[in-house]
């Protein structure tokens, strides 16, 4: 199953069922790019990012894999949708795209083993973790650099686990060209086992979500540049990028 969560036109927050490019709620459908606003398919209290997880990526930045998963936040302020235009920060050198498999929890947990941590998954989404890298390179907290507003586009819909293969497909396109094309399969640290790292720690409530880290080809992105986040068995978020 694959569900949105949306606006309808009376202005009603609502989830739905896709199918189709339509979305299906009591009596009523709407087409998912005409109808209705979509919002982000989850509402977080945190986005705990990873880093490098994969090595291929670990390797384009000259940097080593962590002998545990790295863990960062960004907070909902970082949120947006599936068709928005994301202003990124003015000023900077670098800010690039990073496609990566978002896991959003179902239920308020704590130290969940790993064999039960799928338990604990309602589904998986889209993640863009938009990076400021002039600033990232600069302060150890990564706030300036992962956390601005817009910073985690995210959608269009969240996919029960089932429709997501163990080996999905993680995909960059920008204006149509391909920039990252890996692999759920060739992350470091598996979905099991971040959950079971991340509730050692903190509790995770009902729509965290957990981005799972990025594939190697992340690159910069210019003013209008048009993105393309793809999952195998989730779908496309599409949105854009104004620099003022």
């Amino acid at each position: 199953m694959k569900y949105v969560r949306f606006r309808d036109p009376a202005g009603a927050v609502r989830r739905g069922e896709y199918e189709n490019g339509h979305v299906h709620f009591g009596n009523e459908s709407y087409a998912l790019d005409d109808d209705i606003d979509v919002l982000p398919p989850a509402d977080p209290s945190k986005i705990v990012c990873i880093g490098r997880n994969y090595a291929d990526h670990a390797a384009e930045l000259n940097s080593d894999v962590p002998d545990r998963p790295l863990l960062f936040l960004k907070p909902p302020n970082a949120l947006a949708a599936h068709g928005d235009t994301v202003t990124l920060p003015a000023g900077k050198e670098r800010i690039d795209h990073e496609a990566e498999l978002g896991v959003v929890i179902g239920e308020q947990c704590r130290h969940v083993s790993e064999g039960d941590a799928m338990d604990v998954v309602e589904g998986f989404t889209c993640v863009n973790d938009l990076s400021n890298r002039d600033d990232q390179r600069q302060e150890q907290n990564w706030v300036r650099g992962k956390a601005f507003d817009g910073a985690a586009p995210m959608g269009p819909v969240l996919a029960t686990p089932e429709e997501v293969p163990a080996d999905a497909a993680v995909r960059t396109r920008v204006n149509g060209e391909t920039r990252q094309d890996g692999s759920r399969d060739q992350l470091v640290f598996s979905v099991p086992e971040l959950i079971a790292e991340i509730t050692t720690y903190l509790t995770l409530e009902p729509g965290d979500v957990i981005a799972t880290g990025t594939p190697e080809g992340v690159g910069p992105l210019s003013d209008g540049d048009e993105v393309e986040i793809e999952i195998e068995g989730v779908g496309t978020l599409e949105h854009s990028v104004r620099i003022p």
